[in-house]
């Protein structure tokens, strides 16, 4: 399946109007979430722009419904099981999105089983595997490839969930990590659900990223003085 080009199929939320959607009328519908997660130890700051971006996301959604058609399908990625007992676990997993699946599911939504158990399992662990290093470049290569032939496969086969499930003028709303590989059949049409508070998020890491890295050579330097001090 060729990858689909978000860019083509989406538009900007607020400027859908009923003319341009009723282009849309028969055809299959994918509303495309973010997946952004938040723990316990989060800076409040960071909190704040997490909240915020639900908050956002949700609406968005809502508008989408209004004018392009209400969600019928409901996925999300690393769920394996559908209906109650899949939005059980979601709602451990990731409480801020589950929300927002139980709500579409209430009003007649079906929440499928997105992906499978064991490629899922296996793509953990060959990420784990990477995590930890390695001094062999060979291992390391060889360790990467399964990784990433793992990962096509787990996405091949969200691709085909979808597929099956969601049917002529049916609407699916689809909760994914950024940067993922799905490749979308030709006959959906995608819609990006990109909130303004996804932007803050990415500017607050890059931000938070480069002020850690230039406070490392400040520690590494005070290392010295630190351990003479202690001795």
């Amino acid at each position: 399946m060729k990858k689909k080009d978000d860019s083509k199929t989406a538009a900007p939320l607020g400027k859908i109007e009923k003319p341009e959607a009723e282009r849309f009328t028969g055809k299959k519908k994918l509303y495309l979430v973010s997946l952004i997660f938040s723990g316990k130890e989060a800076p409040a700051e960071y909190t704040a722009k997490f909240n915020l971006y639900w908050e956002q996301a949700s609406q968005h959604i809502a508008n989408l419904e209004a004018k392009i058609g209400r969600v019928s399908h409901v996925y999300h990625e690393s769920t394996i099981q559908a209906g109650e007992n899949g939005l059980k676990a979601l709602d451990k997993m990731s409480p801020a999105s589950g929300r927002i699946a139980r709500g579409k599911c209430q009003n007649g939504a079906l929440f499928e089983a997105t992906e499978d158990k064991e490629l899922v399992e296996e793509s953990i662990d060959w990420e784990r595997c990477l995590l930890m290093g390695f001094i062999s470049q060979k291992t390391a290569r060889t360790v990467s490839e399964f990784y990433v032939e793992a990962l096509r496969q787990r996405y091949g086969h969200i691709a085909r969930v979808i597929d099956e499930t969601l049917k002529d003028n049916e609407v699916g709303v689809l909760f994914i990590r950024e940067g993922h590989l799905v490749q979308f059949p030709q006959d959906i049409e995608v819609f990006s659900v990109s909130p303004p508070a996804l932007d803050d998020i990415h500017r607050w890491q890059r931000d938070r990223a480069a002020a850690e890295e230039k406070e490392k050579p400040q520690n590494e330097s005070a290392s010295p003085e630190t351990d003479s001090s202690g001795s």
